[in-house]
C-alpha cells in the first residue's frame, strides 16, 4: 500500500465533494429561477491495479447530471405574456446573436420594440401568420421571426369570404308563382311568402365600415323521385344590402339596389335534406362598396326543424387592439375593442430524444448536441409535445430540503477525505522522522 496513494485518493475525494458542493450551490441559488432544472452529482470510483497482498487505492471521479426532463410546478400570474409548458418540449428563443435555442423559461414581456422577451434576455420565436396559416419546419428553426405584439393603432379589413350555414323548414310551402312575389324580383307592390326565411349578416368594407346583407331563402319547387320515399326541394336565395331596403310599409321590398339584389343563386336538397349542388355558393358584388364576396352556403340542410342560420365573414372592422392572448395551441391572438380577435402569430415548440443530455449555456438555454439527438419541432399538443399555459410560469424543479442535506453530507464527506490526507501526512511525518 502506498501512504502516498491514500493521500492522492483523499484528494479527489475532497474534489469530488467539492462538486457536489458546488452543483448543490447551483441549485440551491437558482431555487427561484423559472424554469430552471436542478443538476446532481455522480460519483463513479477509479480502481487501480493490486497484486498479492498490496492493495493500491484509486480514487473517486464524478459527472454532473441534469434533470430537464423532470416538469416543475407551475404557478399561474396575472401576465397573458407568461408562458409555462405543461409536459414534454421547449421554447425557440434566440439572443443577441440571432442563434436559436432552446429554454422552458417562459417570463416574457414585451421590450422596446414589442417583441417578447424573457428575464434573460432572449427573444420567442413563432411563425408568423401574414401570408396565412403557418406550416411547422419539423427538422429546423426555419421560418421562425420575432414575435412581436406591439400592435398600435387602427386596423381595418375587407371581407371577401364568409360562410352562412344553417337549417331551412322543409315543412315550408313553395311560394306561388305570381309576379313579384319571389325576393329575386324585389316587386314595388308583390311581397315574399309567409314560408320566405330572411337572415341579416353583417360584413366590412376597406375601411373597416359594417355592410349588411339581408339574405332571403323561398322554397321555389318539390318533387318526389322514384322510390318515393320522400322530396327533394329547390330553394332561390337573393341576397340584397341591408342599406338600401324600403324606410315604409310592412316590408323591406322595394330595395334600391342598382339593379336589385347583389348576388342570386339556387340550393338543391335531395329527399334526405342534404344538398346536392356542386359548389352551393354565391358571389356577393356590390355596386356601392365595391366588394366581392365569395360565400360559401353549402352548410345548410333541409330538415322538418325550425329555420335557422348563422353567418360567419372573414375581415375585420377598424378597431384598435386591447390585448394579446395566447392559447394551448400557441396561437397568439390580438384582440381588438370591439371583441374581434385576429391570429398573429403560432408559437412552435421543440424537443430531443434525450433532454437531459442537452448541453446548459447561460440564460438557462440549452443548445443541442451529439448525444442529446437532433432538434425536433412541432406545434403544442402534437407529436407527444405539451400545451402551453398562458398566464402561468414553470418554477424550478429544484427540492431544496433535499439541497440542503446533500450540502451537509458533502461537507461530512469532504471533513472524512481530510481526515485520510491528515493521517497519511502525519505517517509521512513519523517515517521522516524514523531518521532522526
Amino acid at each position: 500500500m502506498s501512504i502516498f496513494g491514500s493521500m492522492k485518493t483523499a484528494v479527489s475525494g475532497m474534489n469530488a465533494q467539492a462538486n457536489r458542493l458546488s452543483t448543490v450551490s447551483d441549485n440551491i441559488a437558482n431555487v427561484n429561477t423559472t424554469g430552471y432544472k436542478a443538476v446532481s452529482t455522480s460519483f463513479s470510483s477509479l480502481v487501480l491495479p493490486s497484486s498479492g497482498g498490496n492493495y493500491n487505492s484509486g480514487g473517486v471521479q464524478t459527472s454532473v447530471r441534469q434533470a430537464v426532463s423532470d416538469q416543475g410546478d407551475i404557478s399561474y400570474t396575472t401576465s397573458t405574456t407568461d408562458l409555462a409548458i405543461s409536459g414534454d418540449g421547449f421554447f425557440i428563443v434566440q439572443g443577441a446573436d440571432g442563434t436559436p435555442v432552446l429554454t422552458r423559461a417562459g417570463d416574457f414581456t414585451k421590450d422596446d420594440e414589442g417583441n417578447l422577451v424573457n428575464a434573460a434576455g432572449f427573444g420567442l420565436m413563432g411563425y408568423s401568420y401574414n401570408s396565412g396559416s403557418p406550416a411547422v419546419v419539423v427538422n429546423g428553426f426555419d421560418g421562425l421571426v420575432p414575435v412581436n405584439v406591439n400592435q398600435e393603432g387602427l386596423t381595418a379589413i375587407a371581407s371577401t369570404s364568409g360562410v352562412f350555414k344553417g337549417n331551412l323548414d322543409s315543412n315550408a310551402n313553395v311560394a306561388p308563382v305570381a309576379p313579384a312575389t319571389l325576393p329575386s324580383d324585389n316587386g314595388a307592390t308583390g311581397t315574399p311568402t309567409t314560408d320566405t326565411k330572411k337572415f341579416s349578416m353583417v360584413a366590412y368594407d376597406t375601411l373597416g365600415n359594417k355592410v349588411m346583407y339581408d339574405f332571403y331563402f323561398t322554397k321555389t319547387s318539390v318533387t318526389t323521385p322514384p322510390p318515393a320515399t320522400g322530396t327533394a326541394s329547390t330553394w332561390e336565395v337573393a341576397i340584397f344590402r341591408n342599406a338600401d331596403a324600403a324606410t315604409g310599409g310592412t316590408t323591406s321590398f322595394p330595395y334600391t339596389t342598382a339593379g336589385g339584389a347583389v348576388a342570386t343563386t339556387t340550393l338543391d336538397f335531395d329527399s334526405t335534406g342534404k344538398i346536392t349542388n356542386s359548389t352551393g355558393s354565391a358571389t356577393i358584388v356590390d355596386p356601392v362598396t365595391g366588394l366581392s364576396i365569395d360565400m360559401d352556403l353549402s352548410g345548410f340542410t333541409q330538415l322538418g326543424a325550425a329555420f335557422a342560420g348563422t353567418g360567419t365573414p372573414n375581415g375585420q372592422a377598424a378597431s384598435p387592439v386591447k390585448d394579446v392572448t395566447i392559447d394551448g395551441d400557441g396561437i397568439v391572438y390580438a384582440k381588438y375593442e370591439d371583441g374581434s380577435t385576429k391570429p398573429l402569430y403560432r408559437i412552435p415548440l421543440a424537443n430531443v430524444a434525450s433532454p437531459d443530455k442537452l448541453t446548459l449555456m447561460s440564460g438557462n438555454v440549452y443548445s443541442a448536441n451529439g448525444q442529446s439527438g437532433v432538434t425536433v419541432t412541432g406545434f403544442p399538443q402534437t407529436n407527444g409535445l405539451g400545451t402551453i399555459k398562458s398566464g402561468a410560469l414553470e418554477g424550478s424543479n429544484v427540492d431544496l430540503a433535499g439541497e440542503l442535506t446533500e450540502m451537509i453530507e458533502s461537507q461530512r464527506s469532504y471533513t472524512a477525505n481530510s481526515k485520510v490526507f491528515q493521517t497519511g501526512s502525519d505517517i509521512m511525518d513519523v517515517l521522516v522522522n524514523l531518521k532522526r
